[in-house]
């Protein structure tokens, strides 16, 4: 029970690496169509990939403790 509680913790990190390959596509193509606008773009793009990169570390925490804490 404890392997399926774990792969549902490493979920948070699959989905996080998806939706930061998602954001940063959509970061580039708005920086493609508005390139004087790409400070403000990169801001908000590095802020948002550090709240889901924050998100993907808690998961893999939570999986190591519950794997090591069996």
């Amino acid at each position: 029970m404890t392997e399926i509680g774990i792969g549902i913790c490493l979920l948070s990190c699959a989905a996080a690496a998806l939706s930061m390959g998602y954001a940063t596509s959509k970061a580039v193509d708005a920086v493609a169509r508005q390139p004087e606008a790409s400070g403000k773009i990169t801001t908000m793009l590095l802020l948002g990939l550090a709240l889901t990169e924050s998100a993907a570390i808690y998961g893999f925490v939570t999986a190591l403790i519950m794997m090591f804490t069996r």
